[in-house]
């Protein structure tokens, strides 16, 4: 446990869901975790006991990633822990493919409808079938302009042309929309949604006031920090903003309520949580701007100054896309001012 961790109370201590089986987190509600290939490798999901369209049965709320293994520790769970029952419908938080990987088959085979936001639906969809949106060849030269410069590194970004559709080789054709504040009834409990922006483009947490529980995907996380990119496909953009201006959306929610996660272990202390992700990136943008004071420095430069750690290139894309969100923020407040150099890379320099 880090520091910032003891900060924070875990109902559940050490306990863990082994894989296959579920943890009753309250009443009607179970917690399942599914592998994934990455340093982060495992993402958490929730079962919520429901009764949806006349049938009473389990609402699922995010999917995995789609792999085999993963469906078969799903087949282990219909066939363990739903108490016989089947699942009625699914919830997606947000695109991201451990998000929303498996939706697809999930929903087609209990017959179910998806429910997600307009833009995350439909952001899937671009990224699964249309040509070329993102990753490869834009990616690298994304990258190239923000300063990596290492050809071995942009080869293999070049090289990651089907990384989204690899991991969400289909997306459900319908779906219906969850939008900010809408209130879903399930289980016989109001869950008011949360929208959150910079970590995905329209992500949607639930909150249960009568049951004092958020499900807060990737928006607030215990031991991490939530990942804020600038991607290929919105250059300009100014994630880190948009990020920290949502939190402010959790500000009704009870100190004491319980927060299930998309990573990590359900806690307590949601705005201690909160405090801590703005001081960290308080810390972060400081630091930056001193790389920045007295020479101009690319995104690829700030990348050590942000993670001492050594990276891979998974890592790597990670990382650079928040060197870059970070310089963004203060680009547009004014702090830095930028410059394109003679070889075609973004530098960023506090004015004189």
């Amino acid at each position: 446990m880090n520091p910032l961790e003891h900060e924070l109370k875990y109902p559940l201590g050490d306990t863990l869901p082994a894989a296959g089986t579920a943890i009753e987190v309250a009443p009607g509600i179970r917690w399942i975790r599914m592998p994934l290939p990455f340093a982060l490798d495992h993402i958490n999901l929730w079962l919520l006991r429901d009764r949806f369209e006349g049938r009473d049965g389990w609402t699922i709320v995010d999917c995995g990633i789609a792999r085999d293994e993963v469906k078969a520790l799903w087949e282990q769970v219909f066939a363990t822990q739903l108490d016989g029952l089947p699942v009625v419908r699914v919830i997606v938080t947000h695109m991201h493919p451990d998000h929303i990987g498996l939706a697809h088959w999930l929903t087609e085979k209990w017959g179910v409808p998806l429910q997600m936001s307009a833009t995350d639906f439909l952001t899937a969809h671009l990224f699964v079938e249309g040509q070329a949106i993102s990753g490869g060849e834009r990616m690298a030269a994304h990258f190239a302009r923000n300063g990596m410069t290492d050809q071995a590194s942009l080869d293999g970004v070049r090289a990651r042309t089907r990384y989204y559709p690899q991991l969400v080789p289909r997306v459900p054709a319908h779906f219906n929309r969850i939008m900010d504040r809408d209130v879903l009834r399930i289980g016989g409990h109001e869950w008011h949604a949360i929208a959150g922006y910079g970590h995905a483009p329209e992500h949607i947490s639930l909150y249960c006031k009568e049951l004092n529980i958020v499900i807060s995907g990737d928006m607030v996380l215990p031991r991490i920090s939530t990942n804020v990119s600038v991607t290929d496909i919105d250059p300009e953009s100014n994630p880190l903003q948009l990020y920290l201006d949502s939190l402010g959306g959790y500000a009704h929610v009870p100190a004491d309520a319980l927060v299930l996660p998309s990573h990590g272990r359900p806690f307590v202390g949601i705005h201690t949580r909160i405090a801590q992700q703005h001081a960290h990136h308080a810390d972060h943008l400081a630091r930056v701007k001193e790389a920045c004071t007295g020479k101009a420095a690319s995104a690829y430069d700030i990348v050590p100054v942000l993670f001492k750690r050594k990276l891979d290139l998974h890592q790597m894309t990670f990382a650079l896309g928040e060197a870059i969100a970070h310089l963004h923020m203060l680009y547009y407040q004014g702090a830095v001012a930028r410059e394109i150099g003679a070889d075609d890379i973004v530098r960023y320099r506090v004015p004189a």
